[in-house]
């Protein structure tokens, strides 16, 4: 085909007259329903009776309508997104919480944009300014380790936003969580309990990660009281991987003095330990105990099946998404910011060597 017949093909196409493009008011009118109803349908249809909302999707199905997204966000300065700002794609736990908070703010009209920083909050601070620029109304943050000018950012732009996966003690921002530092000094209590006395401890890099010093602290702070204490040589730092989790335990295997119990301050580092101590015929819990945090499917599906700490996962993203929506909608919501934790007790844990069987 020559390029002139494509000219005039795509002459002859253009000069179609367009079909008229369908508006709330045809919605409104199709579905006998005023027009304000048409856009509670679409934004918050938790509030309609099931008969009025199914007409009025019968209606937008029927004449092929969508709603300008554009002119909705001129119309109400808002462009009803919400941004999710995490550290990693690569760990379970935050996919799982954001899809909780995807969960919930959906059927309220509002669509959630993601973002990882890779633990660099300098680029979380660029990545905020740029969601800010594209007009992003709202954002969750994981930690209380972040930039000193995001928050000006933030109130610059009076962009509402709650830290989630732990607790902002100096009350400055919101913040939905629990404890860690507690849920491991409770995890090395209880290993303390069945009699062990050397520690290891298999940590996500502290840089940007409050949540691992907090996990670390708590192991330490165990130890402290019952005058134990943890030696250098015994503490590994590896990234959130399954091979880095292997290394890291490989290492504490080779130790002279290696210790009876390791405590992991999450379930992927403790799962690669595990299978360190499997290559190397070492027996969990008989020859060393492994424990881990956030009780992924991951650790509770190994052999032996992983103790660990119970987590909120999927209520900090709820919480999270109620608090967003309530700040952006200007009503009232019951602001819960420190959740429980739990110690889930598997086959990986059991009495020091030289407790016996007691």
């Amino acid at each position: 085909m020559t390029a002139s017949a494509l000219k005039t093909r795509s002459r002859s196409r253009s000069d179609k007259p367009n079909r008229p493009a369908t508006v709330l008011k045809d919605v409104a009118r199709l579905a006998g329903v005023s027009s304000a109803t048409v856009s509670r349908a679409l934004n918050a249809p938790n509030l309609l009776d099931v008969a009025t909302l199914t007409r009025v999707q019968d209606a937008v199905r029927k004449l092929r309508y969508v709603p300008n997204g554009q002119a909705r966000a001129l119309r109400s300065q808002r462009s009803f997104t919400i941004g999710a700002i995490v550290p990693s794609f690569d760990y379970a736990l935050y996919a799982r919480a954001t899809s909780s908070l995807e969960r919930e703010i959906e059927p309220r009209g509002y669509a959630l944009i993601l973002a990882s920083n890779h633990y660099d909050l300098k680029t979380e601070l660029r990545l905020t300014r740029a969601l800010i620029e594209r007009g992003v109304d709202a954002f969750m943050f994981v930690g209380s380790d972040h930039d000193p000018e995001l928050f000006v950012l933030l109130k610059e732009f009076g962009r509402p936003y709650v830290l989630t996966w732990g607790i902002d003690r100096s009350g400055q921002h919101p913040s939905i969580g629990f404890d860690s530092q507690a849920a491991t000094r409770t995890m090395t209590e209880h290993l303390i309990r069945l009699g062990h006395r050397e520690f290891g401890l298999i940590s996500a890099p502290h840089e940007g990660n409050d949540r691992a010093r907090e996990r670390s602290a708590g192991v330490r702070e165990a130890l402290r009281a019952h005058g134990l204490d943890l030696k250098d040589s015994h503490v590994q730092y590896a990234p959130i991987a399954l091979s880095a989790g292997t290394l890291a335990m490989e290492k504490l295997l080779a130790l002279r003095d290696r210790p009876t119990a390791v405590v992991a301050t999450n379930d992927v580092v403790a799962v690669g330990a595990l299978m360190a101590c499997r290559k190397a015929g070492v027996g969990v819990p008989g020859e060393i105990s492994i424990t881990g945090v956030d009780n992924t499917d991951l650790g509770a599906t190994q052999t032996p099946a992983l103790t660990s700490i119970q987590t909120p996962i999927m209520e900090v993203g709820r919480l999270a998404a109620n608090y967003l929506t309530a700040r952006l909608e200007g009503t009232d919501v019951e602001f819960q910011g420190e959740l429980p934790f739990e110690i889930v007790l598997r086959d990986s844990t059991g009495p020091a060597p030289s407790a016996g069987s007691a």
